[in-house]
């Protein structure tokens, strides 16, 4: 690669892979304004890629005869896919949540990760390509992914994607009474209460919404980073999202520069093992820090109410 490329190519994936932080960390923030706790991200992230891919993969044979707007809307088939996957086993803890007051950290952990087997059999198994030498599907068809903004980098329409999906959701818990009600409802549960709205209420919704926006994360990362399906590519994204959701407490606007600058450490950090011949315990040192350094601004937020 042209080292005149290397500060495009950089910043355009840094910017791209906060598109994927920024559509997985609504989804953890969703949850927390809730008062609960989703920790099946990383599972909803990969088996919304999963079924994402699969409904590419699906017309992948056909994109020849495919119209632009054909094309278009198999797009749009993936990302609902993804999210209802998604959404699904969020809303099967939120279920359980009402029903059986289980504790949805155990059931979102633990109906993610029973999910998790599955999905690499699908990846090394049905939908891997067998002409690579890769744990992947084939790459999928340009007809078939997000438009690129910025090449030679990974940057697509998925920042577009996650930069609406948040201007969305602040617009609706700051300018619709059904937000304010979500909002007192995880934030003074008690006053909610007394003003008639039930806590309870919400506990399935908010789960199966953040589950449901893990999962279009999946689909950003296979229809615009990789074009491609490939195994374990949810990478640790789940558990970073949590770290900024915490870091930016009842401000999900914020979620944009936080994930822009936790990427653009990461980014410095690949350019670093490139370039600079650093070693890659440095990298996930750096990625331990951000993640300790959100975690602790967090607690000193909240006093010891944690």
């Amino acid at each position: 690669m042209s080292s005149s490329f290397l500060p495009v190519w950089f910043i355009g994936n840094a910017i791209d892979a906060s598109a994927v932080l920024i559509t997985a960390s609504l989804g953890a923030f969703i949850a927390f304004g809730m008062r609960l706790f989703n920790f099946g991200g990383e599972g909803q992230i990969y088996a919304g890629g999963v079924a994402a891919s699969a409904v590419i993969l699906l017309f992948q044979p056909l994109v020849s005869n495919l119209s632009g707007e054909v094309s278009a809307l198999v797009l749009i088939v993936a990302a609902a896919a993804s999210a209802v996957v998604g959404g699904l086993l969020g809303a099967a803890s939120g279920i359980l949540k009402k029903r059986f007051n289980a504790d949805e950290l155990l059931t979102t952990y633990l109906l993610s990760a029973s999910l998790v087997p599955l999905c690499d059999a699908l990846v090394t198994g049905l939908f891997r390509d067998r002409g690579g030498s890769l744990l992947a599907s084939e790459k999928f068809a340009s007809a078939l992914t997000l438009p690129r903004i910025l090449p030679p980098s990974n940057l697509s329409l998925s920042f577009v994607g996650a930069l609406l999906l948040v201007a969305a959701f602040s617009v609706y818990l700051t300018r619709t009474g059904a937000g304010y009600r979500f909002f007192v409802a995880g934030a003074a549960p008690g006053f909610a209460a007394y003003g008639g709205i039930r806590n309870t209420a919400y506990t399935v919704p908010a789960l199966a919404l953040s589950g449901a926006l893990y999962g279009l994360a999946g689909f950003f990362f296979c229809a615009g980073t990789a074009g491609r399906l490939h195994i374990g590519f949810s990478g640790g994204a789940g558990w970073d999202a949590i770290a900024l959701a915490l870091l930016v407490r009842k401000r999900p606007l914020l979620l944009v520069p936080a994930a822009l600058l936790f990427c653009a450490l990461l980014a410095a950090a690949d350019s670093a093992l490139l370039l600079r011949g650093l070693k890659l315990e440095t990298k996930r040192f750096i990625e331990a820090l951000a993640i300790f350094t959100a975690a602790s601004i967090h607690i000193r937020g909240n006093g010891n109410h944690v």
